[in-house]
């Protein structure tokens, strides 16, 4: 979905012919997958880094065009909202100093983003959702100027028969909202981690990375506050689901999933085809076995964890894992932190002699998930299914079994010690602390009397630092 559309509007010949052309790719992607035929590398790093534009005073600021079209950045992409911006990091193998690799290149990014921001005067923000933020940003002129979008819009209004988009979230607070766009989607950023398989490990790799979505959103947890109320500690997620529904007669686009992946990652992109209508029909000339408009198709389902085909250097197909769940900062470093968390975790629950989805059924695993969602570290959750079912508090269970577990995952990868303590370290601290991002912006609510944009200003300045958020006062 991140490609550009040349038309606004389709007509149903272009319905026919994206589905034929579905239909042909996803026969082929079979092929491919019963003989695999994917690429022999793996374990390879990436990830995609969202932030907000503010200005001195802490609110959005809608000039993501002039500040791109300034900074000339190939690394640097527009989002939906004009308030928006997405980096990118480089493929990065997950062998030696892998994760100082991310940070660095991440780094150099976000300096020449900030510098970039500072001449134009406005600031950089890396949270899930911002505080100051009002719903009456979110409106067609802050929509970003890319027709994919306005497209986008149009398709899910038209399934809703006009009807507004409705966001209910129960929290310490309850919001109740109506909305007449997918604008509100742009409320919510993230921090997406891309796991590059190896074929044989790619069902594995996957299941683990819907297990580990739970432990993973509360150690990083970092949206508490929106629209003025307090709700889960990681609101990005029921709002995210609720602002792109495209009605209750159709398959939901932002999803959990259904099942565990059970022979091969080909039984979702054949859900994507059989069970899910196409949203932009945007037929191309590409060859079938380029998958245009198979990916395509897979870029309008924003599952939380969601397979992605993508091709290497030398052109072979391969096989990533997007992992969806982490929120945007607070800082960088935390964020490539909850990236070797999230690998150690992958890596580490593969090796285990059983797979883990024979102790966790689905079921727990996806309540895991929003309860973790919403309770963050205090949240209480399933370690085990079977009999004798056993509930764990979220902090102890990531620093007795799941810390010690990425561990050993990560020194799998060849990564050096000091490597995985450095950042590990820093979630092990986060945690012992009780202080991921959600929990800094509530403390720091309770025990000042500033508004919401000196508090955005106080975070801004201790993001600035790149000190981890558990050293952060408040």
């Amino acid at each position: 979905m991140g490609s550009e559309v040349q038309q606004r509007f389709f007509e149903a010949e272009d319905f026919s012919n994206f589905r034929a052309r579905l239909d042909e790719e996803t026969a082929l992607l079979k092929t491919v997958f019963d003989l695999q035929a994917f690429s022999r590398r793996g374990d390879v790093a990436g990830f995609e880094l969202e932030a907000w534009l503010i200005d001195e005073q802490g609110q959005p600021q809608a000039e993501n065009e002039k500040f791109l079209e300034k900074l000339a950045s190939p690394l640097v992409v527009p989002e939906l909202a004009r308030f928006n911006i997405e980096l990118n990091g480089s493929p990065c193998a997950l062998t030696g100093k892998v994760f100082s690799r991310l940070h660095d290149e991440l780094s150099a990014t976000w300096q020449r983003c900030v510098e970039t921001a500072q001449e134009m005067g406005c600031n950089l923000l890396t949270i899930g959702t911002c505080p100051t933020a009002e719903p009456e940003l979110f409106v067609d002129d802050n929509m970003s100027g890319m027709l994919r979008y306005k497209s986008l819009n149009d398709r899910v209004m038209a399934l809703r028969d006009g009807q507004q988009l409705k966001i209910d979230i129960d929290g310490d607070d309850a919001l109740s909202l109506r909305h007449h766009d997918v604008m509100l989607e742009a409320a919510a950023t993230s921090f997406q981690i891309h796991l590059q398989c190896r074929p044989e490990w790619a069902v594995r790799d996957f299941n683990a990375s819907l297990i580990a979505s739970a432990p993973l959103v509360a150690a990083g947890a970092n949206s508490p506050f929106l629209f003025g109320k307090t709700l889960w500690d990681e609101s990005r997620i029921p709002l995210f689901e609720q602002s792109v529904d495209v009605g209750s007669h159709n398959k939901p686009r932002v999803t959990f999933g259904s099942d565990y992946v059970h022979q091969s990652l080909f039984e979702i992109f054949e859900e994507n085809r059989t069970e899910h209508l196409i949203l932009l029909p945007m037929v191309q000339d590409d060859p079938p076995n380029k998958f245009s408009h198979l990916r395509f198709q897979n870029g309008t389902m924003w599952r939380w964890v969601r397979p992605l085909l993508g091709f290497d250097f030398d052109g072979q197909v391969h096989l990533r894992i997007e992992q969806r769940v982490p929120s945007a900062g607070p800082t960088l470093k935390d964020s490539i932190a909850n990236a070797a968390f999230y690998y150690g975790m992958v890596r580490g629950f593969a090796m285990q002699d059983k797979p883990p989805e024979v102790s966790i059924n689905f079921h727990d695993a996806r309540e895991n998930f929003y309860t973790a969602a919403r309770y963050g570290l205090n949240a209480q959750v399933v370690k085990h299914s079977d009999a004798p079912r056993r509930e764990i508090n979220m902090s102890a269970w990531i620093l007795e079994d799941l810390l010690p577990m990425a561990r050993l995952g990560l020194a799998d990868f060849d990564i050096p010690v000091e490597e995985i303590e450095e950042y590990l370290g820093i979630v092990s601290a986060r945690v012992e602390n009780g202080q991921n991002g959600a929990a800094w912006q509530r403390r720091w609510k309770t025990l000042n009397q500033g508004s919401m944009q000196d508090m955005v200003r106080t975070y801004r300045q201790l993001q600035d630092s790149n000190q981890p958020v558990h050293t952060w006062p408040v």
